[in-house]
């Protein structure tokens, strides 16, 4: 099983999803990612599905879930880099992505953030 890599760009991490996601490699990013977040006492998390063509149930949930955990951890995150195709897919499974802050690209992502974080501080 690949893992998906993680990096720390100051007090955000970014995950860049390059590989097709399977059941088990979304488990073993959401433990590695709260693990992280944890560590590197993160802010900010940004997950990158630039590269993601197809989603299902079980995946656009765990976004949410992803999404859950970091901000129990007292972190954002923001998804970015969506496919029409993905958000269409996701809309007609029901799943909203409630309490998932999303982001054309990787820069707005990264403005996203610091806006929140400037809001908040």
């Amino acid at each position: 099983m690949e893992r998906v890599p993680i990096l720390k760009l100051g007090d955000i991490l970014i995950v860049s999803i390059q590989i097709d996601l399977d059941d088990q490699s979304v488990l073993a990013l959401q433990e590695d990612l709260a693990d992280m977040v944890v560590s590197s006492g993160a802010r900010g998390v940004i997950i990158d599905i630039t590269a993601v063509e197809i989603v299902d149930s079980f995946i656009g949930r765990m976004f949410s879930t992803i999404a859950a955990i970091t901000r129990m951890l007292d972190a954002e995150t923001v998804v970015v880099g969506m496919r029409p195709a993905v958000a269409i897919t996701l809309v007609e499974l029901g799943l909203s992505l409630g309490g998932v802050r999303t982001a054309l690209n990787l820069e707005k992502g990264v403005a996203m953030l610091e806006h929140v974080r400037g809001a908040a501080g």
